[in-house]
């Protein structure tokens, strides 16, 4: 199943997306889905013309540095022997659609496509056989990263942080339709140019292994949300480096979950 959050008049509304079309369910966006799935309310409406929001805010939004080796090589950065983990902003959170603003304290814009994994029951010291269970489903996410920022301040927070460096969506395909979060194609464009392109099976730290190792030391809550890391293929990483500017847009689409454009501006 997929579950979408769109915009009406004074309010947002949970949907089910049924091939082009949507049918609304009683719910202000997908965190009321968490528990199980609201009735129905009034008739499918097409897809196409509807404006999706983020599918839900998160309560935390959990990022993991350098995930895939090809991507720490690239940076040249040490191989983590853990899984690096940061705090993304929540205020970061946009829509698929939405525009990421580049703010006046950076100048090195820069795209990862990543992998988002939506958590659907509360997990504390999990192990990995059982991490899956307490995942509701899986997204696309931009975790974009101001360059400069990150390279210059110890703490990731204005770097990974800045209101819309998070586009999220298009919409959560339940775990069910997921049977392998490992075996998903990641691919980002800049302007129809390919960018990154790899499999989630290169991650160095899988799912399952960031959801038990981050339940070892916190909380998971429901609607929680882990973005799992990035391939190869940065603009930071390319000779020249090519960094985001007013008007580029950037494509990330993974299969089976969909994609997500958004506008630099």
């Amino acid at each position: 199943m997929r579950l979408c959050t769109f915009f009406e008049p004074g309010r947002t509304r949970l949907g089910s997306v049924r091939g082009g079309l949507v049918q609304p369910l009683d719910g202000h966006d997908v965190r009321d889905a968490l528990d199980g799935l609201p009735a129905e309310s009034g008739p499918p409406v097409p897809l196409e013309g509807l404006t999706l929001a983020p599918p839900l805010v998160p309560g935390k939004l959990l990022g993991v540095g350098h995930n895939y080796l090809a991507h720490a090589i690239e940076r040249g950065v040490p191989i983590p022997v853990e899984p690096l983990i940061f705090s993304k902003l929540v205020t970061s959170v946009t829509g698929p659609a939405g525009d990421v603003v580049r703010p006046p304290y950076t100048d090195a814009l820069d795209y990862e496509g990543e992998l988002a994994v939506v958590i659907g029951t509360r997990a504390r010291g999990v192990s990995a056989s059982d991490a899956l269970s307490h995942v509701f489903g899986y997204a696309v996410m931009n975790d974009v990263t101001a360059r400069d920022r990150q390279r210059t301040e110890p703490q990731w927070t204005r770097a990974k942080g800045g209101d819309t460096f998070g586009p999220f969506g298009p919409w959560i395909t339940t775990a069910d339709e997921v049977p392998d979060p490992q075996a998903l194609r990641v691919r980002t464009w800049v302007g129809g140019e390919p960018r990154q392109d790899a499999s989630t099976s290169d991650m160095m730290f899988g799912v399952a292994e960031l959801i038990a190792w981050c339940a070892a030391s916190f909380t998971l809550e429901p609607g929680d949300v882990i973005t799992t890391g990035t391939p190869a293929g940065v603009g930071e990483a390319r000779d020249p480096q090519v960094f985001l500017q007013p008007g580029d847009v950037v494509r990330v689409e993974i299969e089976g979950l969909g994609a997500i454009e958004n506008t630099i501006r």
